[in-house]
């Protein structure tokens, strides 16, 4: 397992992170993803860690807050040192209680709400919490100055966003910086070979401001997985078929796939693998989160790491997954075009 530094902080985090979205479900949506119960959650975070695995990601919402009380039971059960372990988690959507004041990120909601996490996850602190949502209803220095007080009281290491847009990012910067607040050091969005949207503004500010990168759903939602392509008849009842997310572009993740699927044949390695190993080559990646429901299918996405794609490769994947440029990116492309020419 390779290292690498989050953002433009002195933490190391491994290249692959455990998901846990796929513990505690039990109805409906997080029945559906994943209702993994203590002992098989015991043993994948095991694995993981023996692994190398030492960023575990998990959110108040997923499985009604079930999720974050596995995976602290977990690392008691499991004798897990503090220092060993980074623990990410998210605040946004209702846990428990649905109240008027239960969703958000007003400083109500934060304070309350990393109050349940810290319980339910039974630590002293977080090391990275992540806003899951971004909230139109609280103005962003409310939401900074409620982060800058867990931060300084020592409830919360890092602060990070997940699923929000470039300006929104940046904006949040800028005020961290003006009013002396601690600023977001990561940024958890989609990202996959077949669906690139993330490169046109978020990379390019990640990349400027030195923020870490965590990448979610990085198979597309199961898409990439090998079970899927063109003119395959997927499995009754699997993923995909039940819910079109993360949406893509079809016939160009037909491509893609079709281009992994020789790759990994000539590797004799899975198309997941291919798809993994592909992020892995992005240099803006920090780490990306895989969840599983069996140690075998968490084993196999690990194995991606040891993948190395050749230019070649990465070019052709590059190819059939470009983006269409928008504006204003072709008129940036158009005037580069011309000042090369007057060079």
């Amino acid at each position: 397992m390779r290292y690498k530094k989050f953002g433009r902080t002195g933490l190391l985090v491994s290249e692959f992170a455990l998901g846990t979205m796929t513990f505690g479900g039990r109805d409906g949506l997080w029945g559906q993803i994943g209702s993994l119960q203590q002992a098989e959650a015991d043993r994948l975070i095991a694995h993981a860690l023996e692994q190398g695995i030492n960023l575990l990601d998990t959110a108040d919402v997923y499985a009604d807050g079930r999720s974050e009380t596995i995976t602290g039971q977990a690392l008691r059960n499991l004798g897990v040192a503090r220092e060993d372990v980074v623990v990410a988690t998210k605040i946004y959507g209702e846990t428990g209680t649905k109240g008027v004041n239960s969703r958000g990120h007003s400083r109500y909601h934060i304070m309350n709400g990393l109050k349940a996490s810290l319980a339910r996850l039974q630590l002293d602190h977080i090391d990275l919490y992540q806003l899951h949502a971004f909230d139109p209803a609280t103005p962003i220095d409310e939401i900074l100055g409620a982060l800058d007080d867990a931060v300084r009281q020592g409830y919360v290491r890092y602060i990070g966003v997940s699923n929000w847009a470039a300006w929104q990012l940046m904006k949040a910067l800028g005020l961290s910086d003006k009013l002396g607040l601690a600023r977001f050091e990561s940024l958890q969005a989609y990202y996959t070979v077949a669906g690139r949207d993330i490169e046109r503004e978020l990379i390019p500010l990640v990349q400027s401001e030195n923020l870490g990168l965590l990448v979610w759903s990085p198979l597309a939602g199961g898409l990439l997985s090998g079970k899927y392509g063109r003119g395959m008849q997927a499995e009754e009842g699997s993923r995909r078929t039940r819910s079109d997310f993360p949406p893509v572009n079809v016939e160009r993740a037909h491509d893609c796939i079709d281009a992994m699927r020789e790759m990994a044949g000539q590797r004799s390695v899975s198309v997941a693998q291919i798809a993994l190993a592909w992020l892995l080559h992005q240099k803006a990646v920090t780490s990306v989160i895989i969840g599983a429901k069996r140690v075998e299918q968490l084993q196999d996405n690990i194995a991606a790491a040891r993948i190395a794609l050749s230019e070649e490769e990465l070019g052709r994947l590059a190819e059939l997954s470009a983006l269409p440029a928008e504006y204003p990116m072709w008129m940036m492309e158009r005037q580069g075009a011309s000042r090369r020419g007057l060079e």
